[in-house]
């Protein structure tokens, strides 16, 4: 039996299933690093005003409609100060520069190079968009964390082969429920960056 077809493509408007890629986003970010405690209305509510910036991309890979994965991309002036403020201090030109926000795939799909081609789009936009630098930041966790699974992928090693690395000294914090928690938790960010 052949398997189904990945299809990667670009979502252009809240038309092209927002609630199926609120619920994607929670699930994948369910799972370690993030253990988000996710909100399916905040979610869908995220994503539709990521969608009202003409110069966002939002990237999904699908089988038939059923989304797999998703990358978010836009330019960074327009991402909140508390983001911004920390770029500024380590001499990132904000003006100049692409902020993705992430890129999230279902396990099951991992190793077929789908994170290649996210990266691959958001650049382009980046680019089309006239920016120089894309900027991201990924979370902080320790070591030892007890929650961490055995199997845990690093992924620094992908991203510097994307040709990315750290913002030395360049962190912001970002809060969220974790799993069964009831109060926000404060999260370390460390931003990478390359230019483009």
């Amino acid at each position: 039996m052949t398997e189904p077809s990945i299809i990667v493509d670009r979502v252009t408007s809240d038309a092209q299933g927002l609630e199926a890629l609120a619920t994607l986003r929670i699930r994948i970010f369910r799972e370690w690093p993030y253990l988000y405690e996710g909100d399916a209305a905040h979610e869908e509510e995220y994503l539709r005003d990521f969608l009202a910036s003409d110069k966002a991309t939002l990237v999904r890979a699908r089988i038939g409609e059923e989304p797999v994965g998703i990358a978010t991309a836009s330019p960074l002036a327009g991402q909140p100060d508390s983001l911004v403020a920390p770029l500024v201090a380590a001499g990132v030109d904000v003006a100049r520069s692409f902020y993705f926000g992430e890129s999230v795939l279902l396990p099951a799909y991992h190793g077929r190079g789908i994170g290649h081609v996210f990266f691959d789009a958001r650049e382009a936009a980046a680019r089309d968009a006239g920016a120089d630098f894309a900027i991201f930041c990924g979370v902080v966790r320790q070591e030892n964390d007890p929650r961490r699974p055995a199997d845990a992928r690093d992924l620094a090693p992908f991203w510097r082969k994307r040709g990315y690395a750290p913002v030395e000294g360049a962190l912001c914090e970002m809060s969220w429920k974790e799993i069964g928690g009831s109060e926000k938790v404060s999260h370390p960010m460390q931003f990478w960056m390359r230019a483009l």
